[in-house]
C-alpha cells in the first residue's frame, strides 16, 4: 500500500459509510428492490449493532486519502466443544469490496492479511469465502482452496444473480 492509505478496524460510527459501501457494491451486481436511502438506513442500523464490541462480527476497513476505499467483514462461528485437539472456531470472510479507483494497488492484498493474521492469532480452525471469479486469484495466493469436504445448499428460491459472492 502507499502513503495515506492504512487499514483500521471499523466501528458503530463507520456504519453509515459501510452501509453506503454495501449499496454500491451490490447494486452494481443486481437490480436493487429497495431505494438506496432505505436500504442505507436499515444496513446502517444492522452494521453499527454488530460492530459492538463482545458480537461476532468483525469489519476492516481501507482508507486512501481519509476516506474508505475498501472493507472486510468477518464472522467468527463457533464450532460444538471438542475433546479432539482440535480449535473451536470457523471464520467466514464476506462483503469484501475495494471501490474501483482504489483496485491494484494492494488494498484488497492488504484487507484479506489483516483478517487471516487476527484468525490465526484468535486460533480459527478454518476460513470459508464465496469468492467471484476475479476475486479467486487474490484469495489462492492467501492459501485459500477450494475443498473437496464441503457441501452447499441454495436454499433462495428467488436468487436470480450468478454472482457467489456476498
Amino acid at each position: 500500500m502507499n502513503e495515506g492509505e492504512g487499514i483500521r478496524p471499523a466501528g458503530p460510527a463507520d456504519a453509515a459509510a459501510l452501509a453506503r459501501l454495501r449499496y454500491e457494491f451490490r447494486s452494481s451486481l443486481n437490480e436493487p428492490t429497495e431505494d438506496e436511502e432505505s436500504f442505507v438506513e436499515r444496513c446502517r442500523a444492522w452494521m453499527a449493532a454488530r460492530l459492538e464490541r463482545g458480537t461476532s462480527w468483525r469489519c476492516w476497513i481501507g482508507e486512501r486519502d481519509g476516506a474508505i476505499s475498501g472493507h472486510l467483514w468477518l464472522q467468527l462461528m463457533e464450532k460444538i466443544p471438542n475433546p479432539a485437539p482440535e480449535l473451536e472456531f470457523h471464520g467466514y470472510i464476506t462483503n469484501v469490496y475495494v471501490r474501483e479507483a482504489a483496485r491494484g494497488a494492494g488494498l484488497g492484498a492488504a484487507l484479506v492479511e489483516t483478517a487471516v493474521a487476527w484468525c490465526r492469532e484468535q486460533r480459527v480452525d478454518s476460513l470459508i469465502l464465496w469468492p467471484t471469479p476475479r476475486s479467486r486469484a487474490l484469495y489462492a495466493r492467501h492459501g485459500f482452496v477450494e475443498p473437496e469436504d464441503v457441501m452447499e445448499a441454495i436454499l433462495d428460491p428467488g436468487r436470480s444473480f450468478t454472482h457467489p459472492g456476498d
